[in-house]
């Protein structure tokens, strides 16, 4: 689907900032890929990409080893025969430079957080011109530097189109070939034209007209699914978040009744969940979903359970047990089996698997309940693995997704069971719904549920001491989390108003019978992770 359209393709040299770089170039409507480094350039080269950005990383150039880059993607030519322009940021911009004759050292001084730039004419033509890189980018304007290396001489066919105070070399490009570096990362929204550079990068160097669009995705994936599954059957886990909520949508929208949605009610949902799935996808949808109640199940499971790890393989495995149990009672129904299995697998589960430094060390198992077994003999549909979790809730605005569900936030896949810290028990779950209940729905009341990424309540393995109605109490304790974040990849802890928390935290203790304390959780991730499971 996205050789339909033009494509910037970059490099990873392991930056913590390489998806966003992807993302920043699709704001400008421009198809983008990330690849490691150590791709194939003739895996490139078939690509016939419009440009290539190379990433910055965590290594110095002149480590021995640090990931290089391989000459033959500076002399890439696209289909028409014109040079593929280049844009390296940081460790990319080093990497280049080296390669091209220039020198790389380490920095007297190390260079992190906000600097102010000057751009710098350019010599085109003979005459005085400013740079493609930094059309409508004010001189003066804020860039946002991380390296403790820098260039200290330039290849020969290379000048310098921007400074810093720091940075002799804030920003250069080529004279023979349309390759530009950056010291600096545009990516980050610190980089106040940030965005402008990489939008210049992609339409006035790159020549991209910005194509890439969620109603195109919409149009074309849906003509793709139609061609590929014909007649057949589709089968998907549907959990009532953002990814399979507009996964379902979409497949409806191509399929019609070929798609058999399974809801699973793990008893390890937030109140009222069970009710309202089903409301917005038989109802609204008109869509074909086997709803099953498998509390006791789940709960069955997870009797005695206390370590997080052994939470999730608990309900991972009974989840694919009753999805196997749906799939046969579906496959009764229809004389024969679902040929298909739809998963909202997005594009950040990609790019982790195909990272040149390899699967990251595991901090806990993913929160999506999934790795259904290969027996069941599949063959899989997964048509957001190429997007960005923002990218997919735009599409299920396009696709009439209610907004309480595309704007919903982030929900882990073994539910509540790793929002109780210790044994889960239906006295528990109870307790934690309720106070649950109680935050997302003043933070809502507030206008503040969109202001922060995620926010949940968690029920602590703790009692404390109160005092209610003259009466000494001994009773659960309630941890109050919520965070903003861009991808969830980093995030900070909310500084929600203090009167807020308070009218929650009174809320909490007065109706939950059963909490008598509520505290507010202030650590930002890293150190903390989001969950606390």
């Amino acid at each position: 689907m996205a050789a339909m359209h033009e494509r910037i393709l970059i490099l990873d040299f392991g930056s913590q900032y390489t998806q966003l770089i992807a993302r920043r170039v699709r704001e400008a409507g421009v198809y983008s890929e990330i690849h490691p480094c150590t791709i194939d350039p003739s895996e490139v080269e078939a690509m016939n990409p419009e440009g290539l950005i190379l990433s910055g990383g965590p290594c110095s150039v002149y480590d021995a080893e640090a990931p290089q880059l391989d000459p033959t993607f500076l002399d890439l030519r696209r289909d028409d025969g014109t040079p593929v322009p280049v844009l390296g940021i940081c460790y990319g911009l080093q990497a280049m430079a080296q390669l091209e004759g220039g020198t790389v050292e380490g920095a007297e001084r190390r260079e992190f957080g906000r600097a102010r730039i000057d751009v710098l004419p350019t010599q085109a033509n003979g005459e005085d011109d400013r740079p493609a890189l930094f059309t409508d980018v004010p001189s003066g304007s804020t860039v946002w530097m991380s390296h403790s290396d820098h260039l200290t001489d330039l290849p020969d066919t290379y000048e310098a189109i921007a400074t810093t105070a720091n940075a002799p070399v804030a920003a250069v490009r080529s004279t023979r070939a349309p390759h530009y570096g950056v010291q600096f990362h545009p990516e980050v929204v610190h980089t106040d034209f940030g965005r402008q550079i990489l939008e210049n990068f992609a339409h006035e160097i790159c020549g991209c007209s910005g194509d890439w669009t969620p109603a195109s995705f919409v149009e074309e994936k849906t003509a793709a699914i139609r061609e590929r599954v014909g007649d057949r059957h589709v089968v998907l886990g549907l959990s009532g978040g953002v990814d399979s909520s507009v996964a379902a949508a979409l497949l409806h929208r191509a399929l019609g009744d070929q798609l058999h949605c399974i809801f699973v009610n793990n008893g390890l949902l937030r109140k009222g969940e069970w009710e309202q799935v089903q409301d917005t996808f038989r109802g609204h949808f008109q869509m074909d979903l086997h709803a099953v109640d498998a509390t006791d199940a789940f709960l069955d499971a997870l009797d005695g359970v206390v370590d997080p790890e052994e939470k999730r393989v608990c309900v991972g495995n009974t989840f694919i047990d009753v999805f196997d149990e749906q799939t046969e009672a579906i496959a009764a129904e229809l004389g024969h089996a679902p040929e298909y299995l739809a998963q909202g697998t997005l594009y950040p589960d990609v790019i982790e698997s195909v990272s040149f430094k390899g699967p990251s060390a595991t901090i806990k198992t993913h929160h999506n309940v999934g790795g259904l077994p290969e027996e069941l003999n599949f063959e899989l549909i997964e048509p957001f693995r190429e997007l960005f979790k923002d990218e997919v809730r735009e599409i299920g605005r396009l696709l009439d997704v209610p907004e309480r569900i595309v704007g919903r936030h982030p929900f882990p896949g073994p539910g509540l069971a790793i929002r109780i810290l210790g044994a889960v028990t239906p006295e528990r779950l109870a307790l934690l719904r309720e106070a649950d209940d109680i935050f997302i729905r003043e933070l809502r009341e507030k206008d503040l549920y969109d202001e922060v990424w995620q926010a949940f309540a968690v029920l602590l393995p703790v009692q404390s001491v109160g005092v209610m109605g003259d009466e000494r109490t001994y009773e659960n304790v309630c941890a109050l989390r919520a965070v903003t974040s861009v991808d969830g990849m980093t995030a900070d802890w909310a500084q929600l108003p203090h009167d807020f928390l308070g009218a929650v935290a009174n809320r909490i203790v007065n109706e939950v019978r059963g909490i008598n304390r509520a505290v507010y959780d202030i650590t930002s991730k890293p150190p903390a992770t989001i969950e606390w499971e």
